[in-house]
């Protein structure tokens, strides 16, 4: 009966010292985890599942203990459960602590992504400002193109207006509207200071419209 005792202490035992490491280990990965929160999710509910074998154990060793027929015995293995009870409400603060700084990692990681995308919707905002004001300018130039095409238009059909008339008009042959064009344009420019002087260089001897 002693000997069977002995065995299920000394199991107790290593399970005890087994779940201690693995939940040491768990708690490193919750420190070293940078996130998503589900990866915590999952780290914490492994955490939990370790605790509960881990309580387990020390409640077994803890009811072997109190079984033992030596005192010395006894108070020895009682000393041990209260040494694997102070253990695990450590490592139990440890995780507490580990949680907390993995959920600020997680935070400052999250607006660091948010403070980014801010910068990329800025960015493109004013990339579509820049497009929008191209195209406006783009708009306004093609306008003031048509806006000139149609004025050339509209002054070659009223030069064709003109030479129309001029070729049915039976008083005042082209050549000579021509020559009458030509000789008032110098006079003008004779009034703007030209001088009386230049009227032979510019070639004015007497009115064109009469018959030569």
């Amino acid at each position: 009966m002693a000997a069977a005792q002995d065995v299920h202490v000394r199991i107790c035992n290593q399970e005890i010292v087994k779940f201690d490491l693995e939940v040491k280990a768990l708690i490193q990965d919750i420190r070293d985890c940078s996130g998503p929160l589900s990866a915590l999710t999952e780290l914490n509910t492994k955490v939990k599942e370790k605790f509960q074998q881990l309580r387990h154990r020390i409640q077994e060793l803890e009811q072997s203990a109190k079984e033992q027929d030596k005192e010395s015995e006894k108070q020895v293995l009682l000393q041990e459960v209260e040494n694997h009870k102070k253990q695990m409400l450590s490592n139990q603060t440890s995780w507490r602590k580990a949680n907390l700084t993995c959920k600020i990692a997680i935070d400052n990681l999250e607006k660091a992504e948010l403070l980014q995308g801010g910068d990329l919707f800025r960015q493109r905002k004013t990339a579509k400002e820049s497009l929008a004001q191209t195209s406006s300018a783009i708009t306004e130039s093609l306008m003031g193109i048509s806006r000139m095409m149609s004025q050339q238009v509209q002054q070659s059909e009223e030069a064709m207006q003109t030479l129309d008339f001029c070729d049915t008009s039976p008083q005042l042959p082209l050549p000579r509207l021509l020559r009458s064009v030509f000789y008032y344009e110098e006079l003008m420019l004779l009034n703007c200071g030209v001088g009386e002087d230049s009227s032979e260089s510019l070639g004015l001897q007497g009115d064109p419209t009469s018959p030569s």
